[in-house]
């Protein structure tokens, strides 16, 4: 998005970073709640206002510097509060209330695809229809970019609690152990560029299944 100026880029991504941290978390409240947990139902998590799961730094400052400086963008929402012990099986099913988030994300790509696809179809090149092409194009690159990382089976990641749940017990154990520390061994990731070597082959990945499945090019 080199030709946008850096209002419009926010504007175009404000939408789309905004329900991709939002329904992330909502689908591991959901998750939790199928599962037998309805601690995020009572604390009146299980919305769709935006204002209910914004982290004013993971969601809005983090991003809003990352696009400025057009650095690796990324976000995050406040975690909805999940209690394992009320869970029908415990670790197992904490991996697929972690999983929900990553698979929400991977949803809201291919909507955001599919949307897309439908824009180009039509041939309209009027200013709103130039800008809901770029505002697609951010909800794919957004979505895909939280799945990934998302996935990554780094504490507090879901992909640590997805590990966690068919790993033995031992091993759930460490993941537990090395949580204090996974954030700022994710920020030393990022600062080395050893993050975006191990996230980019996968980004390509999924978004070419996601244009596979969209018929995009």
């Amino acid at each position: 998005m080199e030709s946008l100026t850096i209002v419009q880029q926010l504007a175009v991504w404000a939408l789309p970073v905004l329900l991709a941290v939002t329904l992330h978390e909502v689908a591991h409240g959901y998750a939790a709640r199928a599962l037998g947990d309805p601690t995020a139902q009572q604390a009146g998590r299980l919305s769709l206002n935006p204002l209910r799961h914004v982290d004013p730094v993971g969601t809005l400052l983090v991003p809003g510097i990352l696009l400025a400086i057009g650095g690796f963008l990324f976000g995050w929402a406040r975690p909805v509060p999940v209690n394992a012990a009320r869970l029908h099986q415990g670790r197992r099913s904490m991996a697929w209330v972690a999983l929900a988030g990553p698979l929400a994300n991977l949803v809201m790509a291919l909507g955001w695809a599919i949307l897309l696809k439908l824009l180009l179809l039509t041939g309209s090149e009027s200013g709103m229809a130039i800008g809901m092409r770029y505002m697609a194009l951010a909800g794919i690159g957004i979505n895909i970019i939280l799945m990934v990382l998302n996935l990554l089976p780094l504490p507090p990641l879901d992909g640590s609690r997805v590990l966690g749940g068919f790993v033995p017990p031992r091993q759930a154990a460490w993941l537990d152990r090395v949580e204090p520390y996974g954030l700022i061994i994710l920020l030393g990731l990022l600062v080395t560029g050893i993050l975006g070597v191990i996230l980019w082959p996968m980004y390509g990945f999924v978004e070419g299944m996601v244009g596979t499945v969209t018929g995009l090019p």
